[in-house]
């Protein structure tokens, strides 16, 4: 009769015994000294053996010092590893020597390892409730903090223009002619869609309330008016706060990151001249052209609708936005564009020179420059509105 060939895993007949459940047994001894018997296969999926029968051992025999008897141990992996440490831990806490020399070596050797740096004490952050006082002034000198870093930024960039102005800024002049062509012409198709959707969006409302009076041919007044005073330059401002200025935070976010400024700084060339100003020239120049070209797109969608929902005719409706949009409102729309470039390059590459050493700088560097963006062009929108009516202009 042939014999059942042992397994490869374990070295047993097929059909012998299972390995032994883990188990200690404690044995205390008059010297003070705690005796664990460790036996049984310590390994995951194995029921083991409740911790805290050890720690009342110790307690009740008044042990001062804890050894271990391996020889009956038949299998382990991380699982004693992980009891050992709560032992030591114990043994710590209760002022008792652990002594681990009865343990086989591969346990002794990852138990030193594992014990030998200490945890650090701030290692973990605890979250903390501070007063309302508290929250305030932090919030308080954080904004002071963050106003002088941009007055300063200001300045420079204003410094850096005079010397454009003298002709002693430095700058690679293929470097304009690439932000020019990225906010320029690689703008368009995204500048077309939101216009023309504005302008559609404008007319179809207007339409609704002026068809109540029966005096829907003031939907071209109420277009184009909007679109070239106002809306044309907003919607190509919020456009490329989204597209070029986070581009922009991005951009020199990564070489914060990468050192690449601080390298520079090092050589004595500005960063401000060298990184800021060909992209804020680019920006500044070709916003009205975008808003010039957002506001025949709006004007093109309050057309669509006029034409085709209200039964104007093409040449009336031509005719009225003629007579409707000024020249002063051309120039009104043409100034507040170049401003609102200015305003999301600043946002842009601010972000984008204050961003921080981590990996997830760049990512907030980028929102907050979409969200100053933003907010810079709302403002500056509400402040030239009330500077023109002021002055006549409305």
């Amino acid at each position: 009769m042939s014999k059942t060939p042992p397994t490869a895993a374990t070295g047993l007949p097929e059909s012998g015994h299972s390995a032994p459940d883990p188990a200690i047994t404690g044995r205390p001894a008059d010297d003070g000294v705690l005796r664990v018997q460790i036996s049984g296969t310590w390994k995951m999926g194995r029921r083991l053996p409740d911790f805290s029968q050890m720690e009342k051992l110790a307690g009740e025999t008044a042990a001062r010092r804890l050894t271990f008897d391996a020889r009956d141990l038949t299998g382990w992996d991380s699982v004693l590893l992980a009891f050992l440490l709560k032992a030591d831990e114990s043994c710590r806490r209760n002022g008792i020597h652990m002594d681990s020399g009865g343990l086989p070596g591969g346990v002794r050797r990852l138990l030193a390892l594992a014990t030998a740096v200490p945890a650090k004490k701030d290692a973990r952050q605890e979250s903390r409730r501070y007063g309302l006082f508290y929250r305030v002034g932090d919030k308080t000198s954080l904004f002071f903090q963050s106003a002088r870093e941009t007055l300063t930024f200001i300045g420079e960039v204003c410094a850096a223009l005079m010397r454009l102005l003298r002709g002693r800024a430095r700058f690679r002049s293929h470097d304009l002619g690439f932000f020019i062509l990225q906010c320029g012409a690689q703008a368009l198709p995204i500048v077309s869609l939101i216009s023309l959707l504005v302008g559609l969006i404008l007319a179809f409302v207007g339409a609704v309330q002026l068809s109540l009076f029966g005096a829907q041919i003031y939907v071209a007044d109420l277009v184009g008016i909007a679109m070239v005073r106002v809306m044309g330059a907003v919607m190509a401002g919020i456009i490329m706060a989204g597209r070029t200025g986070a581009a922009f935070a991005a951009q020199l976010g990564s070489m914060q990151i990468n050192e690449e400024i601080d390298a520079l700084q090092t050589l004595g060339i500005s960063p401000v001249e060298y990184l800021v100003l060909p992209r804020m020239l680019a920006l500044a120049l070709m916003m009205p052209l975008l808003a010039v070209y957002a506001d025949l797109l709006g004007i093109l969608g309050g057309l669509v609708v006029g034409v085709g929902m209200l039964d104007i005719n093409l040449t009336t409706y031509l005719d009225q936005t003629h007579h409707a949009v000024r020249l002063v409102d051309f120039w009104v729309g043409l100034f507040t564009a170049a401003v609102f470039g200015v305003l999301v390059s600043l946002a842009g590459c601010l972000r984008g020179m204050q961003c921080g050493r981590d990996s997830a700088a760049v990512g907030r560097a980028t929102t907050s420059a979409v969200v100053t963006g933003i907010v810079a062009i709302i403002i500056a929108t509400a402040v030239i509105t009330i500077s023109c009516n002021m002055i006549g202009l409305g």
